[in-house]
């Protein structure tokens, strides 16, 4: 079941990766690369050299899960993140094109 939500912890691999990797490759990747456990739950985020396909790697009950998305134009903008964990909105800004280029958050004052 497509169960990806944002409770969930996402960690983008550093570096680029070859997208004929499969389920064992990245979880080979996850291991020496990340050094983190590919069926901790948490879901894990790939990126190959062109920035067009990124792949989603998740462990649900039962097995792996992998999300690919491959874009006919564009290249997808890897975030800035710290120590590699991306937030619910950065992967969804990702993966759906947006790019955030200024964003100013105003104060809200109550009326007391």
């Amino acid at each position: 079941m497509f169960a990806l939500v944002s409770s969930h912890r996402f960690y983008l691999y550093d570096g680029f990766c070859d997208m004929r990797k499969s389920f064992d490759g990245l979880c080979g990747l996850i291991s020496s690369g990340m050094q983190r456990q590919a069926t901790s739950g948490e879901v894990f985020v790939f990126l190959n050299r062109s920035r067009t396909h990124v792949k989603l790697l998740h462990w649900e009950k039962g097995g792996f899960v992998l999300y690919y998305k491959r874009l006919e134009s564009g290249t997808f903008l890897a975030p800035h993140t710290k120590n590699h964990e991306l937030s619910w909105s950065d992967l969804v800004l990702m993966v759906e094109g947006i790019q955030v280029v200024k964003s100013i958050q105003k104060r809200r004052f109550s009326s007391t």
